[in-house]
């Protein structure tokens, strides 16, 4: 699946294919993606902040395709409707964001919404972290129609 989203990310949302968006890692408790820092990087030769903007809201759409896909849902309806960055610590190497699962229950909430209303909204949250830092917390909240 994560072979499939990343060919998904790249043909569908171009710029994925720019930034060189990489996914290293899903398990039950996260998505793992990266993109370097040569090619997101700013005049001060740290990542670039829309660079950081972008691989969060692209990790935690990519989260909810995984969800949605794991839940039985085909969906390529997810939309990003509401979100928030706070930029703690410049980044200084390549990219690591941490995108977390919600838990069991809003999972169960969120397959309940869509199957009753063929609609739903989550809140994703994710933290780029560079040497055991956080460097930018990520709020995000997502809508996903079916």
């Amino acid at each position: 699946m994560i072979k499939e989203l990343e060919k998904k990310l790249h043909n569908e949302i171009p710029l994925t294919k720019f930034m060189n968006l990489k996914i290293l890692n899903y398990n039950e408790k996260e998505l793992i993606t990266t993109i370097p820092l040569d090619v997101n990087i700013n005049d001060k030769g740290t990542a670039f902040g829309g660079s950081l903007a972008t691989l969060t809201i692209i990790s935690g759409w990519s989260l909810c395709w995984l969800i949605s896909k794991e839940l039985g849902f085909s969906s390529n309806n997810i939309v990003i409707i509401k979100n928030e960055n706070s930029y703690k610590k410049p980044v200084t190497k390549d990219i690591i964001c941490h995108t977390f699962k919600p838990n069991n229950e809003e999972i169960n909430i969120l397959k309940e919404k869509l199957l009753s209303k063929q609609s739903a909204s989550v809140k994703i949250i994710s933290q780029i972290v560079e040497n055991n830092e956080i460097c930018v917390d990520f709020v995000g909240y997502y809508v996903i129609k079916i």
